[in-house]
């Protein structure tokens, strides 16, 4: 394909990416969207609201609405005023010069795919998952990453959190609100954890620890119905009756192809200052890609927003605009 010329690229197509998309297109800044790639869970159009069922806490829909039809609806908002998609992953970026050159999957040969005057990077984080089989089926069904998102719906069930660290505590200290048990799954005998999150958590007679403990199976098909556990000391395997399981052993950020090209911090998520700018002139970041403390959507849309704006000041100053 050809190289094509665009005033401003966006990278990701999750909330954050596409209300980028919505505030540039009725900008007239002609925004092209390199949305992801539909066979790819890590990097898919839409983002991880695809995987997503029904979501309650996005303001203005008194019903909840499900995350596959809200992406849905704010991609056509974007389309509307004038957004362009290309569903295709984004392998390789030069920011050397400007205007930006970025080459995508679906292009051969050595030329780049777009050249761009400002580039917007929104390709979010994905949860590390146990790895198991119907473990992405089962998202929405039983399986969470997100106890912010889901806990209200396991009102009065009895769950499990796997992880060990301050983010596995965090979510099942949040999930004794709803649940009437919550097993924190760790496959040591010691927690990762801060010592206060360790006696919070210990403190709390809803919670109960199983020591030195994985999961191995998730049972139920339509939904969790339970998981299969397995003590790593003993090899021992029972059946712990959870409807609900909340992974929490880490995310990672999706910036692999930005390395050695943009400031990160120790987790490999992109440092941004005054707003979404990055450590590259005319390279704004927004969404999960830049925040490891919040991972809602509302915040990813709001941050897009930012963006956006910030872009546009930035063309008008640069007279790129």
């Amino acid at each position: 394909m050809d190289t094509k010329s665009v005033r401003v690229a966006i990278i990701g197509s999750g909330p954050a990416g596409l209300t980028a998309a919505i505030y540039t297109a009725r900008a007239n800044l002609e925004p092209m969207v390199i949305e992801g790639e539909i066979s790819s869970t890590s990097d898919q159009p839409g983002g991880q609201l695809m995987l997503t069922t029904e979501i309650e806490n996005y303001p203005g829909f008194i019903n909840g609405i499900d995350g596959p039809e809200l992406m849905t609806n704010f991609k056509a908002q974007a389309e509307r005023f004038g957004a362009q998609f290309h569903s295709a992953k984004v392998t390789k970026v030069d920011f050397s010069s400007r205007p930006f050159a970025l080459w995508t999957s679906d292009q051969g040969g050595d030329e780049p795919s777009y050249r761009a005057d400002a580039l917007i990077i929104s390709t979010g984080a994905r949860s590390i998952m146990l790895g198991l089989p119907k473990e992405i089926e089962l998202i929405g069904h039983g399986v969470s990453t997100c106890a912010t998102c889901d806990g209200f719906f396991f009102r009065g069930q009895e769950i499990g959190v796997v992880g060990g660290g301050d983010s596995a505590l965090e979510e099942a200290l949040f999930l004794t609100k709803f649940a009437t048990k919550v097993h924190l799954i760790h496959r040591r005998s010691e927690l990762r954890a801060s010592k206060i999150m360790q006696d919070r958590a210990r403190a709390n007679p809803r919670i109960v620890f199983e020591w030195n403990t994985r999961v191995v199976e998730l049972l139920g098909d339509a939904a969790l119905e339970g998981v299969l556990l397995e003590n790593t000391v003993t090899g021992e395997q029972s059946k712990l009756g959870v409807t609900g399981l909340f992974v929490a052993i880490g995310h990672e950020p999706n910036t692999s192809v930005f390395q050695g090209l943009l400031s990160m911090d120790q987790s490999n998520y992109i440092v941004t200052h005054d707003g979404t700018r990055t450590s590259v002139e005319g390279v704004f970041a927004c969404g999960d890609v830049q925040d490891h403390i919040y991972r809602q959507a509302i915040t990813a849309a709001g941050s897009g927003c930012m963006a956006a704006i910030d872009v546009e000041r930035w063309l008008e100053a640069t007279h790129h605009g």
